[in-house]
């Protein structure tokens, strides 16, 4: 099992990241990578909360893990720590062999210099899921974040 890290600093408070973090209607927005849409089935945003969430490929050419064009995982959150740290698990909904197994992220929240240092860590990726392709998403992902946040402080 491999991980990625990503950092990302945001020109935002950190309460108001950590909120984006745990907010549905913000997570369908911001955690998906370019070139795919989101859709929030559940959102429990509490220790032991439980959510669902699937990305599907705009495009047709796009191979999906859990249907041709569709990424659906499930999870729940095992740690939140106010303002500084969101453990979650998920885990893919699928029947790949390749696909299958827990995945740990990790989100840590530090105060900088007129914003907020991110760092997302992804932990027991499957060994069918790319390591570059983990951290080009996880890129994009984290852009959007940052673009939704610092658009309500400029």
């Amino acid at each position: 099992m491999s991980s990625t890290r990503i950092s990302r600093r945001i020109n935002a408070p950190r309460a108001t990241v950590y909120r984006a973090l745990l907010d549905a209607h913000a997570v369908a927005a911001w955690k998906v990578p370019n070139g795919m849409t989101s859709r929030v089935h559940e959102f429990d945003a509490r220790e032991g909360g439980s959510f669902r969430i699937s990305l599907t490929y705009n495009t047709p050419t796009g191979k999906g893990k859990t249907s041709p064009h569709t990424d659906t995982y499930h999870g729940r959150f095992v740690k939140l720590v106010s303002n500084k740290q969101i453990v979650e698990v998920d885990e893919f909904e699928t029947t790949d062999p390749a696909l299958l197994g827990e995945m740990t992220i990790t989100f840590m929240l530090a105060e900088a210099d007129g914003g907020t240092d991110l760092i997302a860590v992804h932990e027991g990726l499957p060994s069918g899921v790319s390591i570059a392709d983990n951290e080009t998403g996880w890129r994009m992902a984290l852009d959007k974040l940052a673009a939704l946040v610092e658009a309500d402080y400029k």
